[in-house]
């Protein structure tokens, strides 16, 4: 099955910190909390929380998909269109030949 172990959702490996912050160095007053192996139900509550706060402008979560990583998805998407792109123009390519070859025999009197 395609499934992390269910300890690994909330129990954190040895290197992990259960808070983490980082500065925005594009807006002033502003950065990224992470919480490691939280889901929904904490981030909605803080999210939630913080907005009540007149001071707080915006409070925002994303919450990864747990069976891929990320970088893997967005590598599968790219290479799925560029599959998909190259299926089309091979029949775009064919339609324009066999439209060609049947106005070419008219043309011609045949």
């Amino acid at each position: 099955m395609n499934a992390p172990e269910r300890s690994a959702c909330f129990l954190l490996d040895d290197d992990e910190e259960k808070v983490e912050y980082s500065v925005d160095t594009k807006v002033s007053n502003a950065g990224t909390f992470t919480f490691n192996k939280e889901d929904h139900t904490v981030a909605n509550l803080l999210r939630m929380q913080l907005l009540r706060d007149p001071a707080v402008k915006f409070a925002g979560y994303m919450h990864p998909h747990p069976l891929v990583a990320p970088v893997e998805v967005l590598s599968a998407a790219i290479e799925d269109l560029s599959n998909e792109t190259d299926h089309l123009i091979t029949q775009v390519t064919d339609a324009i030949d066999k439209w060609k070859k049947e106005n070419d025999q008219v043309g011609l009197g045949m």
